[in-house]
């Protein structure tokens, strides 16, 4: 399941990556260049200080997979993800309190790792 998953939301992860490895200015390229002793470790240096497209990829992925109740069904294994129990209370089960308390984990889930990320300073490129 772990190799769908990648699969499918490795687009969303790439994507804001190299937008924001393009806004990396080529004289930041060429100090971390000059100053580098091992040439392996230029791209490292030069693209540290953009670490909004490796968030924003993140979040997207992340808040992809929680949601995601298709690829479990299909590929995975007879253990619940929250979108299943969500699509499973709310469908099968005709439960809406439950699905909906279950909807609320993913919410809180992602407003945590946005806190988290906003003081780690990750936003401060966009």
């Amino acid at each position: 399941m772990f190799v769908v998953f990648v699969y499918m939301w490795l687009p969303f992860m790439i994507l804001p990556l190299a937008a924001a490895l393009e806004r990396v200015p080529a004289s930041l390229l060429q100090a971390s260049a000059d100053s580098a002793r091992v040439p392996a470790r230029v791209p490292h240096r030069g693209a540290a200080a953009r670490a909004a497209g490796l968030a924003a990829g993140s979040i997207f992925t992340f808040s992809l997979t929680l949601g995601d109740y298709i690829i479990p069904s299909i590929v995975g294994a007879p253990g619940y993800f929250i979108g299943m129990m969500v699509y499973q209370q709310q469908g099968t089960a005709g439960n809406l309190p439950l699905a909906a308390a279950f909807s609320v984990v993913p919410i809180v889930l992602i407003a945590l790792y946005l806190t988290l990320a906003r003081r780690l300073g990750a936003f401060d490129a966009l």
